[in-house]
């Protein structure tokens, strides 16, 4: 299929790229791609909580007073969880919440979410999207003489000054091809992709 490319002035050019139909031309699976972006967002959770058990606490190697005698109850280790200094009963422990998600799926995923952006026009292609140094000023005149309010910049490789001129645009986000993922997409109301972009995508999903 043919997509038409958009100038930097947000008008429509009469040149266009063909893009493969298997990328940008598949059909919505809605489930899949909760199920996808659900992995996704889950693998990012650290799971980093932890308390000590028993085990876990120093000491307690030696009784802390003998066992008949004292009139006190018996006690055989000062890390019993019944001690104030001792271990939790049920200890929390490291999580690890990533779960598994097919290669096959994840681009079938990825190919849906950019087909449904195709059909509701919300991915704009342009030959190159660049901007002269790190100037926050020039990338926002550029975006909106393309009518562009919140999204996400896509390019071939990462792109210093373009990243360091959307830095403090809270609404748009700059990424490299290689770095594009379901989340990024699903979450971006608008996309503007380039041309090598679109190829170096497409080399990743074939």
């Amino acid at each position: 299929m043919d997509i038409k490319l958009t100038t930097a002035t947000g008008k429509a050019s009469t040149k266009s790229v063909e893009v493969s139909d298997g990328s940008f031309a598949s059909d919505f699976n809605e489930s899949l791609i909760h199920q996808v972006v659900t992995a996704y967002l889950a693998g990012g959770r650290s799971g980093t909580r932890a308390t000590k058990s028993r085990s876990d606490v120093r000491g307690g190697g030696a009784r802390p007073w003998r066992q008949k005698g004292t009139g006190r109850a018996r006690a055989g280790t000062i890390c019993s969880p019944l001690w104030r200094t001792g271990g939790h009963t049920f200890a929390l422990s490291n999580q690890d919440h990533s779960q598994k998600v097919n290669k096959k799926m994840y681009r079938i995923a990825m190919r849906s979410i950019l087909s449904e952006l195709v059909r509701q026009e919300r991915l704009t292609i342009v030959d190159k999207f660049d901007v002269d140094g790190p100037k926050t000023k020039a990338l926002i005149e550029k975006l909106g003489a393309m009518k562009f309010e919140s999204g996400m910049i896509v390019t071939e490789d990462a792109n210093d000054d373009l990243y360091l001129s959307a830095r403090n645009l809270h609404k748009v986000n700059v990424l490299a091809a290689s770095d594009i993922n379901p989340v990024s997409l699903v979450g971006s109301n608008n996309v503007i992709m380039t041309v090598a972009a679109i190829k170096k995508i497409e080399e990743m999903l074939a």
